[in-house]
């Protein structure tokens, strides 16, 4: 937290002289998280956007040069007058953003009243800009905000800014506090209040949308004269603060942050009260666990209630960093506090010795092959969600171009590309670090589409031949990576001695036209990649993540999308090719790390970002079980992130001993190495494996998860992608500006729990997995197109923000987001491994071809519109049939069995089981009694979600808020409450209209509500 002391004083720092050089790519900008940044432009010689999302500006007009500087070093140059060159910025990433920011540094040459240093806009009733000259010294600088209403322009003002002097300015919209702000020199210098615009609401068709710097939207108006530097475009609305660090950042050697942001306390003051009355206590409890091991606390407890009954009481424990407690056996008191209250719980630890060999968990369940699970519409024959979500992304894949998936490939060898193929662009563009990761999603999409789209012929066919069409040219390349060019030519085909690019001292990651090396004959053989083999060789010598040709992003990361769409390709979509080209590959990535220390294994997996691997130690292991290859168990295990999984090199704590090292971490970058973790464990049996994703999952689902099941956002760190600094403390360090929930941390905590309940079978993973299918992959998705979200934001009067509606730019969330359109029928049923019972864990109307058993069960309901659901047995034979009884139900749940009642245990959160040998034509009916329940904040009990069965209820907003919106409920039956329709979901609470979140696409939602209870 910067002093208040010290925030007033900035305007008046002295610039430092020379050359200045700013972070590069830095997702901790200082301190502000760079899911926020759209855009950067430094302006050191070229026009170059130094964020991650690539959108590089362009110059339009003549006379526009870089210049040298005594502040800055070199800086952009404009000539003003009024046909003066200007900048023109990409607007693609401001999407559907609501708040909005631009800071920069601007140095006028003339006193020539009405230039823009920026102005983004359609037209001249439709912008928002920033004029640092106006005809008057005093409000003389000022914002200009026309939108399109009888008010004409608005916006603060304050005194016009000096010729000839460097000046940083900012901008700042708030949409949820209606506040249009103006900085100069780090400082807020004017506010308007009542501003009821959006960005979003401004800009409207984005194909007319304009931004620029150095001259108006509309025609006319003179053109800046004068020098830019370092200017930046957020998605959120900045910090007095935040803007102020970036003021002193850029002038100052002492380099500050701006973490513990507080701008949103306004509405996180609301009194933490627990929403049943008449608690006194909790009963005490007793838990045991091993010597080494912190115990399994339970997150709700027993209350003890004036009138004799009540709900069961979440209690937050404390969360030790270590295991010292349990160190040797005895019993010691842990004390826990009921949020809410004053109240504490107290537990008595009993910890033992080790009792010896357990029983480890076996993988007895499987799935179904995605072609033997068709999804159908519901009993009237109307597309369900599943449906209209999965249609759109297979319209998309269908017209979708493999070329421009193969361009980075072809690019990276030295090979000619096909005529009229453009690259993909956003993190796939030609210079960008990260480029070839939506290839490997694009792989897995494929094989998903190909393999089930069994319904239609036709459409199957095209997409196997857009895999094997990508597949053959992968396997081309591979092929010639590590050989001689030319018979007899020099040639590197071990992968541990790839010598440097020709011409070139070191390693670099320059991926420009001049500066890529595409020496393949030297790459080692086997290799694949988006780029040449330079940024894993740069990564062992200890590259950070960054823009710069002496940085890296994240080589391996890139290279698990691309390998697990090959092995998908291969197991998924039969071909055999895939598996060639990544077992090739997989070996060269052992020959390298192999050789490596264990030290230096452990500095590359604890790099952030730079050392993000996805899950590398997930795909070796499935090739080793693919294959039968040792060598690629054992490459799994060198991807160990040894400080995550097992606390320090003696493997004394960590998540093996049920120690929390989540706290404060990038959430993406950890949740696919717990996958892998389980994927080691499936191989090689070593219980501490499946303890490390076992523990995790407990930690992660009642520590750090929001309502809609995703995790991430966190203000401390002040970083949308991050777990929060501690558990149990989303509304106090959640909850942040930049949004939470990132969608493809959601796709992977799915797989985890999936992966976790074929070796466990306990209801609670797949009660998680409808949560989650239902509440963010299926609201993840525009309505009419396959664009989807990357952060799905849950504070108050939020929007979604929709993305790669053509598949043509991707982000790591569109990239999954296309493999969960294709699989979303991928966990309905399961199996025993040996073929001898069925699972039955989603109610998604649907067919499925057990081929080994020759039965087919037909699903027919209009779920979650409707209570029941019917499955029809096609064939017969003797087998059990386990279906989940959501934990959410009631004890109403109730089986027939061709019309008679069955008698059989159907306690919620459990399986019920009917075993029986069952003829052709059976009729199982379920009735799955749905209710209104609520998901509180874990350290704040009167700000919850409302859900209706499995469902999420939103609240309908007009604008963007600043304050949580209160209902009134009675908390013994919340149905007195509310009223609506159970048939559309769509209910009312005195005023506020509740609908479920997954139909949410424009217009603005709260997800949490601050209760207010009647009794």
């Amino acid at each position: 937290m910067i002093p208040l002391r010290f925030l007033a004083i900035l305007p008046v720092l002295t610039m430092t002289t020379g050359t200045l050089r700013a972070e590069e790519g830095d997702q901790f900008l200082d301190g502000i998280g760079e899911t926020a940044l759209i855009s950067r432009y430094v302006f050191d010689g070229d026009l170059d956007d130094w964020s991650r999302n690539s959108l590089d500006a362009a110059a339009e007009g003549d006379g526009h040069t870089f210049v040298d500087d005594e502040t800055f070093g070199k800086v952009l140059s404009l000539p003003g007058g009024a046909e003066g060159a200007f900048v023109s910025v990409p607007t693609s990433a401001i999407g559907d953003a609501v708040s909005f920011s631009v800071t920069g540094w601007v140095k006028v040459r003339q006193e020539t009243p009405g230039q823009y240093f920026f102005d983004l806009g359609t037209d001249k009733d439709h912008h928002i800009g920033l004029v640092p000259m106006g005809p008057e010294r005093e409000g003389g600088c000022g914002i200009r905000l026309a939108s399109g209403g009888a008010e004409g322009e608005q916006g603060p003002s304050s005194f016009r800014v000096r010729a000839d002097e460097w000046v940083h300015l900012a901008a700042v919209l708030d949409a949820a506090k209606k506040s249009l702000s103006l900085y100069v020199d780090g400082a807020r210098v004017g506010r308007s209040e009542g501003i009821r615009t959006s960005i979003s609401s401004l800009i409207g068709n984005a194909e007319n949308t304009r931004l620029y710097l150095g001259r108006p939207v509309a025609d006319g108006g003179p053109r800046l004269g004068g020098h830019l530097h370092d200017v930046r475009f957020y998605r959120s609305a900045l910090s007095d603060r935040q803007i102020a660090v970036i003021h002193h950042n850029a002038i100052s050697d002492d380099k500050i942050t701006a973490e513990g942001d507080t701008r949103q306390e306004s509405y996180r003051e609301d009194r933490a009260r627990l929403l049943h009355g008449g608690l006194k206590g909790v009963a005490d409890i007793e838990v045991e666990t091993e010597v080494g091991h912190l115990p399994h606390l339970p997150h709700e407890v027993a209350g003890v209630y004036q009138n004799g009954s009540g709900p069961k009481v979440r209690v937050i424990w404390p969360s030790p960093t270590d295991n010292k407690s349990v160190a040797k056996p005895g019993s010691h008191v842990v004390t826990g506090r009921i949020p809410g209250t004053d109240l504490e719980a107290k537990a008595t630890v009993k910890v033992v010795e080790s009792g010896g060999a357990e029983n480890a968990p076996k993988h007895e369940l499987t799935s179904f092959p995605l072609g033997q699970v068709v999804l159908n519409p519901d009993i009237d024959g109307k597309p369900t969600p599943f449906i209209r979500h999965r249609d759109k992304f297979l319209e998309g894949l269908a017209a979708s171009d493999p070329d421009r998936f193969l361009w980075v490939f072809r690019d990276a060898f030295g090979k000619k590309q096909p005529d009229r193929v453009k690259p993909l662009g956003v993190w796939d563009s030609p210079t960008t670090r990260l480029r070839g990761h939506a290839s490997g999603h694009y792989l897995t999409a494929l094989a998903q589409a190909y393999a089930s789209t069994s319904y239609d012929p036709e459409l199957q066919a095209e997409f196997g031949k857009k895999m094997e069409d990508m597949i053959d040219v992968l396997h081309e390349l591979s092929q010639i990576a590590g050989k001689p060019a030319k018979e007899g030519g020099p040639s590197v085909s071990d992968p541990t001695k790839v010598p440097p690019g020709p011409g070139k001292d070191g390693y670099d990651s320059d991926l420009s036209g001049e500066g890529i090396r595409t020496d393949s004959w030297n790459w080692g053989k086997g290799f694949i990649s988006g780029y040449p083999p330079d940024q894993f060789i740069m990564l062992e010598h200890g590259a950070t993540y960054g823009g710069g040709n002496n940085q890296i992003w994240a080589p391996y990361y890139t290279l698990h999308k691309i390998l697990a769409g090959l092995v998908d390709c291969y197991e998924v979509g039969g071909n055999p090719k895939a598996l060639e080209v990544a077992r090739d590959m997989g070996l060269w990535v052992y020959e390298r790390l192999k050789v490596l220390p264990q030290e230096t294994l452990n500095k590359m997996w604890g790099s952030y970002i730079a050392g993000e691997y996805g899950g590398m130690n997930e795909i070796l292991a499935r090739l080793h079980r693919v294959t039968g290859d040792e060598r690629f168990l054992e490459a799994a295990k060198l991807f160990d992130n040894t400080r995550f999984f097992f606390g320090d090199a003696g493997h004394s704590h960590g998540l093996a001993k049920n120690v929390d090292t989540i706290r404060g971490l990038h959430a993406n970058q950890h949740i696919p190495q717990i996958l892998g973790a389980l994927e080691t464990y499936r191989n090689n049996h070593e219980l501490p494996y499946f303890d490390v994703a076992e523990n995790f999952w407990d930690l992660c689902e009642h520590g750090y998860m929001y309502s809609i099941g995703g995790v991430a956002g966190a203000r401390n760190p002040n970083n949308a992608e991050c777990f929060t600094a501690e558990p149990n403390s989303l509304f106090h360090n959640g909850l942040s500006e930049g949004g939470q929930n990132e969608t493809c941390a959601t796709y992977n905590l799915l797989k985890l729990g999936r992966e976790l309940f074929l070796f466990e079978r306990e209801a609670k993973f797949m009660d998680y997995y409808e949560r989650a299918i239902y509440n963010h992959i299926l609201a993840s998705v525009d309505e009419d197109t396959p664009a989807n979200t990357y952060h799905v934001p849950l504070n108050p009067g939020a929007k979604k923000s929709f993305g790669n509606p053509h598949m043509d730019g991707f982000t790591c969330c569109n990239g999954t987001a296309i493999e969960s359109g294709t699989k979303l029928q991928d966990s309905i049923y399961f199996k025993a491994a040996d073929n001898s019972a069925l699972y039955v864990n989603l109610f998604v109307p649907s067919t499925l071809d057990w081929k080994e058993k020759g039965v087919k069960i037909t699903q027919a309901t209009s779920f979650p519109f409707a209570d029941t659901s019917t499955l029809t047995i096609e064939g017969g034979g003797g087998f059990p049939i386990h279906i989940r009884v959501p934990e959410w139900t009631s004890k109403e749940f109730g089986i027939r069995i061709n019309g008679d009642e069955q008698k059989v245990d159907a306690s919620p959160g459990n399986y019920a089981t009917l075993d029986r040998n069952w003829r052709n034509g059976d009729k199982i009916e379920v009735r799955i009694p749905m209710s209104f329940h609520l998901m509180p904040l874990m350290d704040q009990p009167n700000v919850a979600s409302i859900f209706y069965g499995p469902v999420l209820l939103a609240a309908e907003e007009p604008e963007a808020r600043s304050s949580w919106r209160g209902v009134t409920l009675d908390m013994d039956d919340p149905a007195k409450s509310i009223t609506g329709d159970p048939a559309t979901l769509h209910f009312q609470v005195g005023d506020t209209k509740l609908k479920p979140f997954f139909e949410f696409c424009d217009g603005f939602h709260s997800v949490y509500l601050e209760i207010q209870p009647t009794n």
